[in-house]
């Protein structure tokens, strides 16, 4: 299995992913808008993940109530729900993103799980 080393958090955007996507379009499905605790706060990293497979990598700045900034490529009357949070931030540095991108991390969710969120190693 996969071993992660930071803060990170899995993010399961199966239902948004589309293989002729943009990097923005990417960064938005998976910047927001979860239901997603306290815990969010000690996150390093975001992976992008669609079945099972981290598609990018993200360095987490800080976590916003949804809808707090703007969407491009996506409606924002999803994000208008309480509760719900989004992370700004970028995609992360090279030497991370060759450690992780286009690996596994389906050994992570339990079988019949379908929560899309995931917290690791926090």
């Amino acid at each position: 299995m996969l071993e992660i080393t930071e803060n990170a958090v899995l993010i399961r955007i199966n239902r948004l992913y589309e293989e002729s996507m943009t990097s923005e379009a990417l960064y938005e499905a998976t910047r927001g808008i979860w239901v997603i605790g306290s815990r969010r706060e000690k996150l390093e990293i975001a992976f992008s993940v669609y079945k099972g497979e981290i598609k990018e990598v993200y360095k987490v700045h800080n976590w916003l109530p949804a809808g707090s900034t703007p969407y491009q490529t996506r409606s924002l009357e999803a994000s208008k729900k309480d509760g719900r949070w989004e992370f700004i931030g970028e995609v992360a540095s090279d030497e991370v993103r060759d450690k992780y991108l286009g690996k596994s991390v389906s050994a992570y969710f339990s079988k019949g799980n379908s929560n899309p969120i995931k917290y690791v190693n926090c």
